[in-house]
């Protein structure tokens, strides 16, 4: 396993320093019904604010990743190729072994103080969930909302998780004195989908409960509509059935976002479609034959409907302050030629 150079992206060369050394790593198993099979990595981090790549798609600059490796099981998570950085699989190895900054809060604190640091957003979760199970036994994330309430910097999280309840205090008490922005992920209310392709998740109705939840209590909290599955979770009827219960919920606003696989999870989910879905794996190789994005075309048909669909049921599309969020199409999009319809 390569422990050395690691950091959120990519090697980037000799020269850049490690953000944690072999000897700072301790392994461990528990033999717990909720952990079996899961083996973690604890490590004393360096480093834990990243500044996302200039060339990212992300509406943010700067993240905290408190764990790496997710035991939600996405099989189309696009996190899973930052495992193959370490020498880890992205298959089974990204579910199943985790690495755990157990350091986090304290190197939060101390970079959030530093005089270079100017106040600016801080995402999480997005890049693996900072609310997976393993938040349950480390309980990171207190003393992380904690150092950004203390400094008054404003953040986001974006979960699957019902755990970020256990935090309702301290997310309060956080939105008392800055901007805090919460979104919950559900793509769809199809319980068979979620099953098989997020089976490590609480339930679409679950995260529900914690839009319903949080905005109970005062806290704005929108849904990133996410991944639209095509040909699984796409079709009119499912795409209102899931509106409906997110504005149901309470949420202040819904996003959709299409599926993308790039390198690391399309092979994992194409492994995955092949043996569930053998049909529509030619379709798939269609759609996504230009690379790691369905087609533009494609995209905006299903933000439309979307949206379209939110406007019905009284609530909006994403603001400021979302975990992440993508702008709504400023154009009518052009009808599909009948080249694009064969894929449909």
């Amino acid at each position: 396993m390569r422990w050395e150079n690691l950091s959120d992206g990519p090697r980037r060369g000799a020269a850049d320093p490690a953000l944690f050394g072999a000897d700072a790593v301790t392994t461990r198993t528990f033999d717990t019904p909720e952990f079996r099979g899961i083996t973690f990595h604890e490590i004393r981090a360096k480093s834990i604010v990243n500044r996302v790549p200039g060339a990212s798609r992300m509406p943010f600059e700067w993240t905290v990743n408190p764990y790496r490796g997710c035991t939600h099981a996405c099989v189309y998570c696009f996190a899973r190729k930052t495992h193959s950085y370490l020498d880890l699989d992205t298959g089974l190895g990204f579910d199943s072994q985790i690495v755990v900054k157990v350091n986090a809060p304290e190197l939060l604190r101390r970079g959030l103080a530093a005089p270079s640091w100017r106040g600016e957003h801080i995402a999480m979760g997005t890049n693996v969930d900072c609310y997976q199970r393993a938040e349950g036994r480390y309980a990171l994330m207190p003393g992380i909302i904690e150092a950004l309430r203390d400094r008054a910097n404003p953040f986001s999280i974006l979960t699957k998780g019902t755990l970020i309840l256990r935090d309702l205090d301290l997310l309060r008490q956080a939105a008392a004195v800055t901007d805090v922005g919460i979104s919950v992920s559900v793509g769809f209310m199809d319980e068979q989908l979620w099953r098989t392709v997020e089976p490590g998740t609480p339930a679409p109705g679950r995260r529900l409960e914690v839009v319903r939840t949080l905005s109970g209590h005062g806290i704005e909290c929108g849904v990133l509509m996410a991944p639209v599955i095509p040909f699984l979770g796409d079709h009119p009827d499912q795409l209102r059935a899931t509106v409906r219960a997110i504005a149901a919920a309470g949420a202040t606003s819904v996003t959709p976002l299409v599926l993308h696989l790039r390198p690391g999870a399309r092979e994992w989910f194409m492994t995955w479609l092949a043996s569930h879905h053998p049909h529509l794996v030619r379709r798939y190789e269609r759609l996504y034959a230009d690379g790691a994005y369905a087609p533009k075309w494609y995209q905006r048909r299903i933000t439309r409907h979307v949206h379209e669909l939110a406007r019905e049921f009284g609530i909006g599309p994403s603001r400021a302050g979302a975990a992440r969020r993508i702008p709504e199409p400023q154009e009518t999009p052009p009808a599909p030629t009948a080249t694009q319809l064969t894929l449909l």
